[in-house]
């Protein structure tokens, strides 16, 4: 049985914490607070994923480096703005063998690292033993244990395949790569193409709209992942265009429905009470576009939202902007 330590009891954390029970790992979640624990330990994590019976092989603790003791692989889920802030705190917790798992998808404010180099800049793990996980995971739809496919990516694919073998199952397909970077941006972006169009439909717009915001966010994420040395192909998989899908067009996504209630007439403030849990979007999209703007790498999707969620432009004249830009060509 494989060990592993989920840091973190989110929806996503737990519901990828009892795929790898299932699978045949024994897992241990750690938790900050010791409620959450104690639900855990009591076969559910309410907080969370209410519906979710926890496997008998899923645990729980407060004590990060009881967590991580012995673990071969630790899987990271905490929000991606604070995994420099946990890292400092515990990273050193974890195993120097272990494989490190990244569910995160954001870039880091004030750096516009990716998540897997903040883990390494801060934790010290090198690249051969830093695997993403990313694809269209809606939490909730993994929970019920309906069919669902990801990417799991790793410079070193021997740990991409270790990663793979621990969390596949008969409704969870892993597919391996070796394109961080590309595997990364996909994640990070579409939770802001996921925010635009919720925006355009909280304001009313139809199909027409939002399958032109999905189909130009595509083309933006493409451009920056490109220009940082990513495969072409991988936005066109699971990670990319599967994981943009899920992101804009359902109702359990939180970037999308935090995009609704934009487009809706509430203000950023009254959006993020609504929601109550994290929105990686609204956290990641300035970065993003600071990001873009230093390699050269034109997003006029994200820079709208930015000038939203940041600046406190009106919603209503994001369709207007982007509509007047200049005619060009789809393939320019």
């Amino acid at each position: 049985m494989t060990k592993v330590a989920v840091m973190s009891a989110g929806s996503w954390g737990t519901a990828f914490a009892s795929l790898l029970a299932e699978a045949g790992s024994t897992v241990t979640m750690w938790a900050r607070r010791q409620e959450v624990v104690d639900q855990i330990n009591g076969g559910r994590n309410r907080d969370y994923l209410p519906d979710l019976n926890l496997p008998d092989t899923v645990r729980a603790t407060a004590d990060p480096a009881a967590a991580c003791a012995g673990a071969e692989i630790v899987v990271l889920a905490v929000p991606s703005q604070t995994l420099r802030a946990n890292l400092a705190e515990w990273g050193d917790a974890i195993p120097a063998e272990a494989d490190v798992v990244s569910l995160m998808k954001g870039v880091e404010l004030g750096t516009s690292l990716r998540m897997s180099e903040v883990i390494g800049q801060v934790a010290g793990v090198e690249q051969e033993r830093i695997v993403v996980v990313s694809g269209p995971n809606l939490a909730k739809e993994i929970a019920l244990r309906q069919p669902a496919a990801s990417t799991v990516a790793c410079v070193d694919l021997a740990a991409a395949e270790r990663v793979a073998a621990a969390c596949a199952s008969r409704v969870f397909r892993p597919y391996t790569t070796h394109d961080v970077v590309g595997t990364e941006i996909c994640g990070a972006t579409k939770n802001v193409v996921g925010l635009a169009v919720g925006m355009a439909e909280g304001m009313g717009f139809g199909d027409n709209t939002k399958a032109t915001i999905i189909t130009r966010g595509l083309a933006e994420t493409t451009r920056l992942g490109l220009a940082l040395g990513a495969e072409p192909q991988t936005f066109l998989g699971l990670a990319g265009v599967g994981d943009l899908i899920a992101t804009c067009m359902s109702p359990l996504s939180r970037n999308h429905s935090f995009g609704v209630m934009l487009g809706r007439g509430l203000t950023v403030a009254e959006a993020t009470a609504e929601m109550k849990q994290t929105t990686e979007g609204v956290k990641s999209c300035e970065s993003i576009l600071s990001l873009a703007q230093h390699h050269g790498v034109d997003m006029p999707i994200v820079e709208q939202v930015v000038g939203v969620v940041r600046d406190g432009q009106a919603v209503t004249s994001v369709g207007p902007r982007l509509m007047a830009r200049d005619l060009k060509s789809e393939h320019h």
